[in-house]
């Protein structure tokens, strides 16, 4: 399929999604802030999440500035190339989105509570973008890990959805799927607002607060 042909909005069916490659990219060792490991081994006890929510180098900074949380890091998730590079993503020929993965003890900050920060980090509203930022590789999502986050999600979106009609905006078109293979990003993108203070960093977020829920993943 050309690239030139190619609509960024539009999903690629995973038999026209690009190749990839069998070998990831070099993953840092540590994180540049919170001095922990990025890959892992992470500390027993700990648990993962995975949103997906515009452009993320600003949100990675929201989730490693949340106490409780052990490290972060930006890669690629809910698409079909394996070990895709950042290009790649950007054509939208892999299917991937840019996501946020957040290592974090449940002892200390609980899945739903990064739910709040990621209802309320951007526009859950908008489909295949993110203000400016348009393609699929900037739609919103939460890539569950077992039933109980399952649970914590869908409760947080239908009470999210409806705080959202109360000040006047659309359907959540967020999608809330089983994770999938999680790519590490490149080595400039990890902590990039960190590395690059006055970056790029969109304020998408709707200002509309969303309710801690009751249900909290075990």
């Amino acid at each position: 399929m050309s690239i030139f042909g190619f609509r960024k909005t539009q999903m690629v069916s995973p038999q026209d999604a690009l190749a990839g490659r069998p070998t990831a990219m070099p993953v840092p060792a540590r994180h540049e802030v919170l001095h922990t490991p990025l890959q892992g081994p992470y500390p027993d006890g700990t648990q993962i999440a995975e949103f997906a929510l515009g452009c993320f180098w600003g949100e990675e900074r929201n989730f490693w500035q949340v106490p409780g949380v052990f490290t972060t890091a930006v890669g690629y998730a809910g698409g079909f190339t394996p070990n895709p590079t950042y290009e790649e993503v950007c054509t939208g020929q892999t299917g991937h989105t840019e996501t946020v993965r957040v290592v974090f003890d449940p002892a200390k900050v609980s899945y739903q509570q990064l739910l709040k920060v990621f209802w309320e980090s951007h526009d859950p509203t908008q489909g295949m973008r993110q203000g400016n930022d348009t393609g699929t590789q900037y739609r919103s999502a939460i890539f569950y890990r077992g039933d109980a986050q399952r649970a914590a999600a869908e409760q947080s979106a239908a009470d999210f959805q409806q705080r959202l009609r109360e000040r006047g905006y659309g359907d959540i078109t967020t999608e809330i799927v089983p994770a999938g293979e999680f790519y590490f990003a490149e080595d400039y993108h990890q902590q990039y607002l960190y590395k690059v203070p006055h970056g790029y960093c969109p304020d998408h977020s709707t200002g509309v607060s969303c309710p801690v829920g009751l249900i909290k993943a075990d």
